[in-house]
């Protein structure tokens, strides 16, 4: 054997574990591995924010909605009615022909997330009376006697009151939707001067 042949040492395959080959048993550096782990990290991250952020949104928004309606409500109802006639634009919405006659009107309008309403009370004649309820789309022969119309929740915010001694005569004009429907009860004592009050109320 020559010094040249004696010189020559085999190489060895590098085993998994040594230095110069990290990795693991699949042969995947760490590097890539934890670069692997961060990738998936972050796209989780962003599909959460993408879903939660909105859905939050959401339930904050409906939320405050619903609050923001029982505040308004709370607020008209502290006020009371105001001694006005509601506009033009309001009584075309809730559909409501007051007629030029009528004096000491009274209304308020309160609106949340479920219904807007619009209270309305007033003095006319028996032939405003008529005008009226034809405006609206009904007529007296609709009105029962005896029956009020107007729920428990709407005297608690006008603080009306219906009670014995008087001649009450009330009916409910019902649209189809998006159209108010209209309770209307009216104090008949009087004939002559009957006093209308009516909550006309729209729903989306």
């Amino acid at each position: 054997m020559t010094a040249a042949e004696q010189n020559i040492v085999p190489r060895q395959p590098p085993s998994s574990g040594s230095a110069g080959s990290p990795g693991d048993g699949d042969g995947t550096p760490p590097q890539d591995r934890r670069r692997t782990i961060r990738r998936r990290l972050i796209t989780l991250t962003i599909i959460v924010l993408l879903i939660g952020i909105p859905a939050g949104y959401l339930v904050i928004s409906a939320g405050q909605s619903r609050r923001s309606g029982k505040d308004k409500e709370f607020e008209a109802s502290a006020q009371g009615l105001r001694e006005d006639w509601p506009s033009g634009m309001q009584r075309r919405i809730f559909e409501l022909p007051i007629p030029g006659n009528a004096i000491g009107v009274q209304y308020y309008e309160t609106n949340n997330w479920k219904a807007s309403r619009m209270y309305v009370k007033f003095r006319t004649t028996s032939a405003g009376l008529d005008r009226f309820l034809s405006g609206v789309g009904t007529g007296r022969a609709a009105l029962e006697t005896g029956r009020v119309t107007i729920a428990e929740r709407d005297l608690k915010i006008t603080g009306w009151y219906f009670g014995p001694g008087v001649d009450w005569a009330g009916t409910v004009h019902k649209n189809k939707k998006p159209r108010p429907t209209q309770n209307i009860t009216v104090n008949m004592t009087d004939p002559a001067a009957p006093v209308v009050y009516v909550v006309s109320a729209a729903t989306p």
